[in-house]
């Protein structure tokens, strides 16, 4: 049975250089965290306009889902993009998601509130959907590797967009700090510089695939993905979102929850940094398996622990947690030669369901049973994902 654990060499689309392109794929990095930044907007500045449109916490709420929502049509736009040129939507995104974001302040009615977020919504996806398609073609053999620059842009702006928009806030006002758009706008056009000379269609074959076509096509790795992406949604749900909420609750420190949070996400950020690179050598499969085994371990150890062992288990966890997202783009696109925008499409598509599912989830367990418990079936859960591991395909 053949090793999954060697560098593939693909057949090179016409026109196109099959080395590591470092810098494209660096611009790609960038110009991710660029985009991201804005969409960490909003958490930060709800209160505020929660206070100044007299909003409800449902309708607060709602805000989020909306800018979501537009997820559910990720196949469809990743079918656009293999049929025109997912260049095109990469290079626009970044202004198309500045401009709503830094208007937020300035919506005179909740209305106008949830079409700023709508249009927010379907900028990321035009942005989430092609870009690793993208990053695939750049990286030739080391797609891994790829993904994990790339991803890593989108990790450090999580950490990065809330501050600064409290900092464009508190230096213009919540109405007039629109201006912080223009690193937006400037992404764009020095995203159309750097990507410019890449051909308009590199991958694919001539034949147009239906979304159903390429789901059909391809579901032998969507399908165990989607499970790896669920049972690893308990897990993601606890750490990230409720995480605070633990620490707050089991020490009484609210800096100390922060603290505890940043240092999650850091570690995150390292183990997206070297996860695919150690995928295209090690293999895609041991490398899932690894993480899918460390991190429920690790979260048992934090929940049942305390001192340091407690800190080195929380960062083993983040570490381990949140290296899987460039692996799993790596598979995706390594097995749609034909569609491979639509495939990520669906790819996303299934990871914004897991996501949204399963915090609900989680926090309704939480509820009845505490959060110490949650923590403890959220790990026991994390290992129900490693048969599904043992389904993907080894090479």
């Amino acid at each position: 049975m053949a090793s999954d654990s060697t560098p593939k060499t693909e057949s090179s689309p016409a026109g196109t250089d099959r080395r590591f392109d470092t810098e494209k794929i660096l611009a790609l990095s960038i110009g991710h965290f660029i985009h991201d930044v804005y969409t960490g907007f909003l958490a930060p500045l709800l209160p505020l306009l929660i206070e100044k449109l007299s909003l409800s916490l449902t309708q607060a709420g709602f805000l989020s889902t909306i800018m979501q929502l537009p997820a559910l049509l990720n196949p469809h736009i990743g079918q656009l993009a293999d049929r025109i040129s997912g260049r095109y939507f990469v290079i626009l995104a970044p202004a198309l998601t500045a401009v709503p974001m830094s208007l937020i302040g300035m919506a005179p009615s909740y209305g106008v509130l949830l079409i700023l977020m709508f249009i927010t919504g379907v900028s990321v996806s035009v942005w989430h959907v092609p870009a690793p398609v993208m990053i695939a073609e750049l990286s030739a053999a080391r797609k891994g590797r790829g993904m994990s620059f790339f991803m890593t842009g989108g990790e450090l702006a999580r950490s990065v967009g809330p501050l600064v928009a409290v900092g464009a806030v508190s230096v213009f006002g919540l109405e007039d700090f629109y201006p912080v758009m223009i690193f937006g706008l400037l992404a764009t056009v020095w995203l159309y510089f750097k990507l410019r000379t890449i051909p308009v269609r590199q991958v694919g074959s001539r034949r147009k695939f239906s979304v159903l076509e390429t789901w059909r096509t391809l579901s032998f790795v969507l399908l165990p993905l989607s499970a790896i992406l669920v049972a690893r949604g308990f897990m993601h749900a606890a750490m990230t979102a409720f995480l605070p909420t633990y620490i707050k609750m089991e020490t009484g420190n609210l800096w100390l929850a922060g603290i505890a949070l940043t240092l999650f996400e850091a570690a995150g950020v390292a183990g997206v940094l070297m996860a695919g690179s150690i995928s295209d050598w090690f293999g895609r499969r041991k490398t899932l398996l690894v993480s899918l085994l460390g991190a429920p371990l690790f979260l048992f150890i934090f929940t049942l622990s305390g001192g340091w062992i407690r800190l080195a288990a929380l960062i083993a966890t983040g570490f381990t947690l949140l290296s899987t997202s460039p692996v799993m783009l790596a598979l995706v696109q390594e097995n749609a030669r034909q569609a491979p925008a639509a495939a990520n499409g669906f790819y996303m598509m299934a990871s914004f369901i897991a996501r949204s599912a399963v915090v609900v989830v989680v926090g309704f367990i939480a509820d009845r049973i505490g959060l110490n418990a949650t923590y403890l079936i959220s790990a026991a859960m994390g290992l129900v994902g490693i048969p599904f591991v043992l389904m993907l395909p080894r090479k």
